[in-house]
């Protein structure tokens, strides 16, 4: 999401632990909370700048980039 402050995406958290990536988030950029949650949970579809959501699979890795949003 462009005009959100600080680092925006984190690719390179695929396949790591989702409560590990979090906490990288969360230190890497201060301003967003790190939400994780299992891939294909229904969330809301407004973007926020303070928000990353943290797909995991049923191992707790995550699965996708996670992203401000």
């Amino acid at each position: 999401m462009s005009g959100c402050p600080g680092k925006s995406s984190w690719p390179e958290l695929v396949g790591t632990n989702g409560e590990s990536a979090k906490t990288t988030i969360e230190n890497e950029n201060p301003d967003v909370g790190a939400i994780v949650l299992l891939d294909g949970t229904p969330v809301t579809k407004d973007s926020r700048c303070d928000r990353v959501w943290v797909w995991v699979d049923r191992n707790g890795q995550v699965v996708r980039a996670p992203r401000i949003g």
